[in-house]
């Protein structure tokens, strides 16, 4: 216990080291414990989650840009990494204060408490529950603060004790003078008692956010997923023809591997929807409201495609895009069979996450094969990509387009609605820009002199690329030669044998697609509409 203090005498306080340490383990209760309750209800609750989600969502779009383009797909790792930071930092700093005065930290805690419910009731999908985790979290670290603000306050330091009770000196042929930063053997039980009390913070912080982790992971769909198997198409794809990879080493390959497809989007906790439960609502401006369960879905007629899809925050010559095979359902028939109503000009998408993109209807009616896909490359789609359905409609940048776990469709109009990204500055509508990528030789590359292959990819999704021209140290454009492709929704490789000389250069592209429009040299950055200007690759030739 705390020796009373004789009159007029300090009370003794605890170093802000011991402060701070009882701020963070605080935190770490609050949120191991949030975590427990969020695997107990709905994983999307999670305290931390839902401050990411909503810091997400309150991000301004150059931030947002320099998140994708510095960290790419690790951008949401690295926004879970700073917000933790920042709450340690904040943690400690309450922990400091409520050594000093506990209502003071108590009052901190609060304020952060507020901050999580305020997060997680603003997600689109929040119900009652989700307020439950931040409560639950909130007054485990309550508890946590006020024992480890007592633990700290049983240390006496000894720069406060009184003289008669410092230690003796120690009894040796030399002379010692007490060390006053030696708590002495009567201050050990305090020690071990602040240690004793943070090691049970750390075991409860752990032990509930390692439960919470493993109660989330029972939404785990990977069993369902193997166990799913499709019936043949309905309309088989073509064959890939000869000649559709150039085989070049460094060149995007014509289909792109499930593990190498590109992932934007805004889910931090990916959805887990078992196909046995999910449903595809479509309603709103239509004369006949349907509700589709997946095993209605797979008996529809199936259909493949091969099909290229891009996100409108890639750069020139990024790596946002890429090719895959998809199986689905034509979204025209489904939305036909809803019968829309005149004067309905959009498709409100919505993901089971809340999330929501606007696909123009007549794009979806006008004969491309948009789809609600259910397989990517042979095998159900994987959860990061969608997982049991999403949507895939070519010739549109992805978040206008290819809404992932989506369930719920609204034919509208523009006038009346507007999806996630519109509402933040993006265009409504947004074609896909006809556009180039130089994969090889990678930028920066040293290269010997001779024959050297320059390729990359080209994509005018839904028109189709007719040409791709390269130029070296803003000489004459020269014509690359075009790999073959199924169809005019998809990539297309093409290279151009270049006898490179010794010097530093300047490699450009540009692609010109098939109803004759050429990629424009205008620099234009992603927002709004998409990027735009030539690929470039400085190199060095020995």
């Amino acid at each position: 216990m705390t020796r009373p203090s004789a009159p007029g005498e300090e009370r003794p306080r605890p170093s802000a080291l011991a402060g701070a340490v009882a701020g963070v383990l605080t935190a770490a209760v609050a949120m191991g414990i949030g975590q427990l309750a969020a695997g107990l209800g709905v994983p999307q609750s999670s305290p931390v989650l839902a401050v990411g989600q909503a810091a997400i969502d309150l991000t301004p779009q150059p931030v947002k840009d320099f998140a994708i383009s510095t960290f790419g797909a690790d951008d949401k790792n690295a926004l879970l990494v700073g917000i933790l930071v920042v709450l340690a930092a904040f943690a400690a700093v309450i922990g400091m204060l409520a050594v000093r005065r506990l209502a003071l930290g108590l009052a901190g805690l609060a304020v952060f408490a507020c901050i999580g419910l305020a997060a997680a009731l603003s997600r689109p999908t929040a119900t009652a529950g989700y307020v439950i985790p931040t409560l639950a979290g909130a007054a485990a670290g309550a508890v946590a603060m006020i024992r480890l603000v007592r633990a700290a306050h049983s240390m006496d330091t000894p720069a406060h004790r009184p003289a008669s009770e410092a230690p003796e000196p120690a009894r040796s042929s030399f002379t010692f003078l007490p060390n006053p930063d030696d708590p002495g053997p009567s201050q050990w039980p305090a020690r071990r008692r602040f240690l004793t009390t943070s090691g049970l913070a750390v075991v409860t912080a752990a032990a509930g956010a390692l439960a919470g982790r493993e109660l989330i992971t029972r939404h785990n769909v990977s069993a369902a997923r193997a166990a799913l198997r499709f019936p043949k198409p309905a309309v088989p794809a073509p064959p890939l023809p000869r000649g559709s990879n150039l085989n070049i080493p460094g060149l995007s390959s014509f289909i792109t591997p499930d593990g190498r497809f590109y992932r934007v989007d805004t889910a931090l906790l990916l959805p887990e929807v078992d196909p046995a439960t999910w449903q595809l609502r479509i309603h709103g401006m239509v004369r006949r409201e349907l509700t589709l369960t997946f095993d209605e879905l797979l008996r529809r007629p199936l259909i493949e495609d091969y099909v290229t899809l891009t996100c409108v925050s890639n750069p020139v010559g990024g790596p946002y895009v890429g090719n895959a095979l998809w199986l689905g359902a034509r979204l025209a028939d489904l939305i036909s069979q809803a019968r829309p109503l005149a004067g309905a000009n959009q498709l409100l998408c919505t993901s089971v996450d809340g999330f929501t993109s606007g696909t123009p209807l007549q794009v979806v009616l006008d004969g491309r094969d948009a789809l609600l896909a259910v397989a990517m490359n042979g095998q159900p789609l994987p959860v990061e990509h969608g997982f049991p359905a999403r949507m895939v409609v070519p010739g549109l940048y992805g978040y206008v387009s290819a809404t992932k776990w989506v369930t719920d469709i609204e034919v509208t109009t523009f006038a009346a609605a507007s999806g996630y990204w519109p509402q933040r500055g993006w265009a409504q509508q947004a074609p896909i820009k006809t556009e180039s990528r130089i994969d090889v030789p990678a930028a920066g590359a040293t290269l010997a002199r001779g024959p050297t292959p320059v390729a990359g990819v080209a994509w005018a999704q839904h028109k189709g690329i007719a040409a791709v021209e390269v130029r070296v140290d803003r000489g004459p454009w020269r014509q690359a030669r075009l790999a073959a492709v199924p169809d005019i929704d998809t990539w297309r490789q093409w290279v151009w044998e270049w006898d490179a000389t010794p010097g530093h250069h300047l490699i450009e592209a540009r692609a010109t697609d098939a109803t004759g429009y050429t990629q424009t040299a205008a620099v234009a950055q992603p927002t709004p509409d998409g990027a735009s200007g030539y690929p470039s690759a400085g190199v060095s030739v020995r």
